[in-house]
């Protein structure tokens, strides 16, 4: 990593640190010697964001999925978690880190930025693992909130790392001084090569995601990266959101690094990207990200630079994985949080999910409704009016001839009359059914998608006996169900019972007419979430 050189050589490693390379065998005595087989070893790989408690797996279950992959230290947000957790935040955190060394992986964890009151913020930048504020609400942050301010203190004068999700493709660049003024220290936001110019420009570690966006999203940014020639020690890697499923399918960071040499990138600057780039932006890097004396023994073996193929992965010395599976889950029991129901649709009624238009046009044939496009083609089209076919006064669901789904976003517990918007959907395709999901951060609330609104409200009514969750109804019967106890967030379940769930999701919404590609449906739906908040369709 820091001659940037392919050597010859072994590693002595003692206490779970590298402490010697290419030591003089002729007296050494070691305990145990593991034969590389002429294998490449490169640092154990670095996600620099994700949102781990949001990927609907507990620490344990997504270890099982990234540590495979190559991925031994993770830096977290966890504000949706905190979020959910309500006014047991911080006894339920504390809960979700206990143990945290026993994992196969390293996490440093982030305080919310947002979504959370200042006092959970407060209390949780006092423990562990947390090493700083995470990623502020740029938008409030920038009309003077005053708790954005007190957050962003407490991060400063607390000596941690401030996280940004900077929105520079939605703010005009004089106020794009002011979080890097404040301390962010990183940046996310970034969907394309102007956006990254800024982003450098003003100083931001730049961390380049795939989790989240279209497939052709991280291409974009990564032949920027190749065209521009910008240094490769302005950016890190990360995930944002990823599901287990598709990390399975395709891998984690040893994919994007894979993908970033296939762009143009030379492979050891694409592999820096993922370790001592990601580590050092962080300060850490005289702990990992490179194999050198005096950093943890976070090793993968892989056969080549080129397309990583983690076929070995130790975490401080101990080998963790190998051929793409976990040798031994973590056994963290975290049944202790699970929820009881809490039901709050009680008067919701069908006709409450009729598609009404906002307004009708002179001769009576059209109507403006609202539509709302999956989270992943960029926020800017993520709601829109337009309008669409009126037909003895009903809505015709459709857009330019395309048939479309109805949605419905639902608050599930009102104080007074229940908020509720109704719109077309552009992500979800079924002829028949309905298939509903919850979400309770920042604000508890449902969304359902269908073509019916007694089918929709069955499913949001059989869904509000649970905790949280997805499902897949038809006809009065749950056909697939995905249970998340934990505060509704995240599954009581290991990685292999969690896969089954989310693809019994996909199976029988494909027999209902869709046909999914990429994440699974259910993650997909809950990322809808994050932009309803945005942009204002939760109260």
């Amino acid at each position: 990593m820091h001659s940037e050189a392919v050597f010859q050589g072994s590693i002595l490693v003692h206490g779970g640190r590298i402490i010697a390379l290419d030591p003089d065998e002729s007296v050494v005595r070691t305990r145990e010697v593991f034969d590389g087989q002429g294998l490449y070893a490169i640092p154990g790989l670095i996600d620099a964001h994700l949102h781990f408690d949001a990927q609907l797996a507990h620490p344990a279950a997504f270890g099982e999925a990234i540590v495979p992959s190559g991925t031994t230290t993770i830096f977290a947000e966890t504000l949706d978690f905190a979020s959910a957790a309500g006014d047991e935040a911080v006894e339920a955190v504390r809960a979700l880190f206990r143990d945290h060394e026993k994992l196969p992986y390293r996490i440093y964890a982030f305080a919310p930025g947002k979504k959370t009151s200042v006092e959970v913020t407060e209390a949780m930048l006092k423990m562990d693992p947390v090493i700083g504020l995470g990623e502020l609400a740029h938008l409030s942050y920038m009309t003077g909130n005053d708790d954005d301010f007190r957050r962003a203190a407490l991060g400063r004068a607390n000596g941690g790392w401030v996280n940004s999700h900077w929105g520079v493709t939605a703010l005009p660049d004089m106020l794009l001084n002011y979080l890097p003024a404040i301390g962010a220290h990183n940046n996310h936001d970034v969907w394309n090569e102007d956006d990254i110019e800024k982003s450098v420009r003003y100083g931001l570690r730049t961390q380049i995601k795939f989790g989240v966006g279209s497939p052709e999203v991280i291409r974009t940014m990564l032949r920027a990266l190749v065209k521009r020639r910008w240094p490769a020690e302005n950016f890190q890697l990360c995930a944002d959101n990823i599901s287990v499923d598709r990390v399975l399918t395709k891998g984690h960071i040893d994919w994007v690094i894979s993908l970033a040499v296939e762009m143009g990138m030379n492979p050891i600057h694409a592999i820096k990207m993922g370790t001592l780039y990601a580590a050092r932006s962080f300060g850490m890097d005289n702990e990992f990200g490179s194999l050198a004396p005096g950093r943890f023994a976070d090793i993968v073996l892989t056969d080549s630079l080129s397309r990583i193929n983690p076929l070995y992965v130790f975490k401080g010395g101990e080998l963790v994985a190998r051929d793409r599976r976990l040798l031994k889950a973590a056994e963290l029991d975290y049944s202790g949080m699970v929820q009881e129901p809490r039901p709050g649709l009680a008067g919701l009624s069908p006709g409450q999910l009729d598609l009404t238009p906002t307004e009708v046009s002179a001769d009576g044939s059209r109507a403006k409704v609202l539509l709302f496009d999956v989270y992943g083609r960029g926020h800017l089209k993520f709601a829109q009016e337009v309008w669409v076919p009126l037909r003895d006064g009903a809505v015709v669901p459709e857009l330019d001839g395309e048939p479309l789904n109805r949605i419905s976003v639902v608050q599930r517990y009102a104080d007074g009359e229940r908020h509720v918007v109704n719109g077309l959907f552009r992500g979800v395709s079924i002829s028949r059914g309905a298939v509903s999901t919850f979400w309770p951060a920042p604000r508890a609330y449902f969304v359902a998608v269908g073509s019916d609104s007694t089918e929709m409200h069955d499913s949001l009514t059989r869904l509000d006996t649970r905790v949280g969750g997805c499902l897949v109804t038809e006809g009065g019967q749950v056909k697939a169900e995905l249970a998340l106890d934990i505060y509704g967030v995240m599954a009581d379940m290991n990685l292999s019972e969690l896969l089954a769930a989310t693809r019994s999701i996909d199976a029988e919404l494909e027999k209902l007419g869709h046909h999914n590609e990429g994440e699974p449906v259910v993650n997909k739906l809950l990322t809808l979430f994050i932009s309803l908040d945005r942009f204002g369709f939760m109260i």
